[in-house]
């Protein structure tokens, strides 16, 4: 059974997130919420907790997972960024926004799309996952909590631990986080491509 945290929106309890983060390293699967709507989230290394994010979610290898960082410094270890793409970024970060970008060999080769080597990378807006990516010391990989065959993210802590009780090992509930996913700009080729439109504002990217 998974063990359901409830966390300050504002001021997340540090033992919480301590407790939370030391069940990470030991291999757990989180559902936690963000700016934008519930992710599931595991460490990066952790081969099975991706193979279970595949199979809740029914992902096949061309999905995109993303690291969730702490800030731009970390981002800039995973993935190559040139001048113009680093400009673009960070005049959006931290915000609702996923970006596509090749990854650096810092990258498990599992996490990377098949054919363009690329990974997404994300900086969220709220202090929850924050408080996560900064006690782990690393990114968190990541994806949007979307079940199969249905249109919306689950976004109630509550509903996601009747639901996915025995799929992940704690959920964490800060309250509303909204129900609509990021917005997912592919900067991979030579112009930016939005490829979902979401809870960040894509006229910036257009």
């Amino acid at each position: 059974m998974a063990k359901y945290f409830d966390v300050h929106p504002e001021n997340p309890q540090p033992r919480t997130i301590s407790t939370v983060v030391d069940s990470i390293r030991s291999g757990a699967l989180v559902a936690y919420p963000t700016d934008s709507c519930y992710a599931l989230g595991c460490q990066l290394g952790n081969r099975e907790g991706i193979a279970r994010i595949r199979t809740i979610r029914n992902l096949d290898d061309r999905h995109h997972f993303t690291l969730v960082c702490h800030d731009f410094a970390q981002l800039a270890q995973f993935v190559r960024v040139d001048n113009d793409v680093f400009r673009a970024i960070k005049a959006a970060t931290p915000g609702s926004y996923t970006f596509i970008l090749p990854a650096t060999k810092e990258v498990p080769r599992q996490l990377l799309h098949p054919k363009k080597k690329t990974v997404g990378v994300r900086i969220p807006d709220h202090v929850v996952p924050q408080a996560l990516v900064a006690e782990l010391g690393e990114p968190l990989l990541s994806s949007t909590l979307l079940l199969p065959d249905e249109e919306e993210p689950l976004t109630q802590g509550w509903e996601i631990k009747e639901r996915l009780d025995h799929e992940v090992e704690a959920v964490i509930d800060s309250g509303d986080c909204g129900t609509e996913p990021t917005t997912v700009i592919d900067f991979s080729g030579d112009e930016p491509e939005i490829v979902r439109r979401g809870a960040g504002d894509p006229s910036r990217f257009e």
